[in-house]
């Protein structure tokens, strides 16, 4: 891998689409919902502890958040969803915000990758599928990472391999990478494919 990731920061945490970066670097953006582990992972595969922070308030924070990689990258932490106890302003701006990253980014033709979190321990949620679907019909490349698999014992893996692999919204993915931030099973399978896909 040719990216130096000592040399990464935090670019911006964007509340508002004109707030996006405009330099042409290709970009990688995480989507997931709340609490399904996408800080951590961000940090796991940055090799950082908290580059990203981890909210104790699931949904809390409403931000796109873009992280540049040795400015050869933006790894773009998009916001949460399905969080229950947000307010319907606060849903509101979730989905402007979520959707102003697909046709408000400037840059949207340097999108390479999304990478769909899934709690591994959970299967899709309703929300998981409609961002899948979403991903699908507009051709818009993306893998599944199944996160916090170190949870699962052995027959709760296989089971869950076998869901994930025959769950229809999931066959137009590229891939399925069975992660953990903790014991980082998935990072170097998840940095080959952000690699592969964006031609670093």
């Amino acid at each position: 891998m040719k990216l130096n990731l000592n040399n990464t920061s935090l670019r911006i945490s964007a509340g508002l689409a004109k707030q996006f970066p405009a330099e042409r670097i290709p970009q990688v953006a995480l989507s997931g919902r709340s609490n399904v582990g996408k800080s951590s992972l961000v940090n796991c595969l940055l090799g950082r502890k908290s580059l990203a922070r981890v909210s104790g308030e699931p949904g809390k924070t409403i931000t796109v958040n873009f992280y540049e990689v040795d400015r050869k990258l933006f790894l773009v932490d998009l916001p949460g969803y399905g969080f229950a106890k947000r307010t319907k302003t606060e849903q509101q701006k979730w989905s402007n915000l979520t959707d102003g990253y697909f046709t408000k980014n400037p840059n949207i033709d340097l999108l390479c990758l999304v990478v769909q979190l899934v709690d591994s321990r959970i299967g899709p949620t309703k929300d998981d599928i409609m961002m899948l679907d979403f991903l699908s019909e507009y051709e818009i490349p993306h893998i599944v990472a199944a996160t916090k698999c170190d949870k699962l014992n052995a027959t709760e893996r296989r089971l869950a391999e076998e869901t994930f692999a025959a769950h229809p919204s999931m066959s137009a993915a590229d891939g399925i990478i069975f992660f953990s931030s903790k014991t980082k099973e998935g990072r170097d399978a998840l940095w080959d494919a952000i690699v592969s896909h964006c031609k670093l």
